[in-house]
């Protein structure tokens, strides 16, 4: 795939020639000499980023960054003003036209190398993060392709999976890979025949045995990538189905041997399902469901992790009534849930 050009606007002709030697033997760069040639530049060649002067005869730099920003197809490209207007004035009014730097003429070749360069990471991490939140969208969903009922569950046990997290002593960046690792969990139902995930009935002994190898096919899928997001994920796939008293599933594995990440979801899956309408039962109450985790204390659920869950019990609150209402909005077409 082609790489997109660094596009410079000068009205100088050896203000271009001394941007094209320092960046040229980097970048592919297109070249604009006025305003009006820079936004039609701009939008043909989509660049990566724009390296745009302030004074200009047709139209001033803050003008072009400001149509450039409020155009839906090109207004996430980074500007970075060149000019030799050097007062902070000038330097706050290129920050607030929606400029992410300014660098003040004669130019310094390292440091403009510098700041092209930190500034296309910058880009290039912010689209790997959009592919890595499309890519656990659809594992998400995909993971409860056959369950049509579930509507918001999973991204709902995913923000009280965070807040217990926080709760636990986690750090904010922590949670909030929790909080994307989390609707992973079930990816491995991808590898569970229909007839056993859609049928109404109780599954026979040996339908129940393949059910439960939907923990290892979700890890098996999730750990091929590097990523942390999605090893922490196929961390959780594995052992969110294994209990503190070591009666779950696959390896039976009991208390501080089970992640803590695990037992986060766990709980957290579990209080969702419970107060949530299915089409076989209706929503648990509150306190049906908060009796079921008592009971359920130091068997299926670590005790402290229960502790710690009743007592941000207003969050979780706060939580269910922001998404139930996020639902709302969706069936009643007034909003895209995600």
């Amino acid at each position: 795939m082609q790489q997109a050009p660094l596009l410079i606007v000068d009205d100088e002709p050896q203000n271009l020639a001394a941007l094209r030697q320092v960046l040229a033997p980097h970048y592919p760069l297109v070249f604009a000499r006025s305003g009006g040639e820079a936004l039609a530049a701009a939008d043909k060649h989509h660049p990566a980023l724009v390296l745009l002067d302030i004074e200009m005869p047709d139209m001033d730099g803050y003008t072009v960054c400001r149509r450039i920003k409020s155009d839906r197809q090109i207004g996430a490209t980074p500007i970075i003003f060149v000019t030799s207007l050097s007062e902070a004035g000038n330097e706050a009014a290129g920050f607030e036209a929606g400029a992410v730097d300014y660098i003040v003429k004669p130019i310094s070749a390292p440091i403009v190398q510098a700041r092209v360069r930190t500034h296309l990471s910058l880009v290039q991490a912010t689209q790997l993060e959009k592919s890595h939140r499309d890519a656990i969208y659809m594992l998400g969903q995909a993971g409860h392709f056959n369950d049509t009922d579930t509507g918001v569950h999973i991204w709902r046990m995913a923000a009280y999976a965070a807040e217990l997290a926080a709760a636990c002593g986690w750090g904010a960046d922590a949670c909030h890979q929790l909080e994307l690792a989390a609707p992973m969990h079930d990816t491995g139902k991808l590898g569970i025949p229909d007839a056993i995930l859609r049928k109404p009935g109780r599954l026979t002994p040996e339908e129940w045995e393949i059910m439960k190898t939907h923990p290892r096919i979700g890890h098996d899928i999730l750990i091929r990538s590097e990523a942390p997001v999605f090893r922490l994920a196929a961390e959780v796939a594995l052992r969110h189905h294994e209990k503190w008293d070591g009666s779950g599933y696959p390896d039976g594995l009991k208390e501080l041997a089970i992640p803590e990440s695990a037992r986060i979801v766990a709980l957290a899956d579990v209080f969702d399902a419970l107060t949530m309408r299915r089409p076989y039962k209706e929503a648990w109450s509150l306190e049906m469901a908060l009796d079921a985790l008592q009971k359920g204390c130091g068997t299926h659920f670590e005790p402290r992790l229960v502790a710690l869950f009743q007592s941000i019990l207003p969050r979780i609150l706060e939580i269910k009534d922001g998404w139930d209402e996020r639902a709302r909005l969706a069936d009643s077409n007034e909003l895209m849930m995600f």
